[in-house]
């Protein structure tokens, strides 16, 4: 049985994020904004079923996905992709991998004792 994910996870650092967005060539502004944001994770998840939100200050981000299912996503509001996304267990991790302009993007979440990895 894969990990259970539900609940509101709240940020508590953001060790190397301007590094990664960066690298994930997000521009500078937005960067900078981010940078002193406090965000807050909300996961509904119902076996491999997900619904995400992902809340701060700035802006709000939805997605929901099926573990296994490839689905096509806009990340608008975060770096305006279309993509298609594909969510899977790798354990108790979850592992992302989104295909389209860019490469090797995606994510992954993992959970160690009563904190939310991204």
């Amino acid at each position: 049985m894969p990990a259970d994910y539900n609940g509101r996870w709240e940020m508590v650092s953001n060790e190397n994020f301007d590094e990664l967005m960066k690298a994930l060539d997000i521009d500078f502004a937005t960067r900078k904004i981010a940078a002193h944001l406090t965000q807050t994770k909300v996961l509904v998840q119902n076996g491999d079923k997900f619904e995400t939100k992902t809340l701060s200050t700035f802006r709000n981000y939805e997605v929901n996905f099926t573990v296994g299912v490839e689905f096509e996503e806009y990340t608008k509001g975060l770096d305006n992709r279309v993509v298609k996304t594909l969510v899977q267990w790798d354990g108790d991790k979850l592992v992302c991998v989104q295909k389209g302009e860019k490469e090797n993007r995606g994510w992954k979440h993992w959970i160690e004792g009563d904190l939310l990895h991204l």
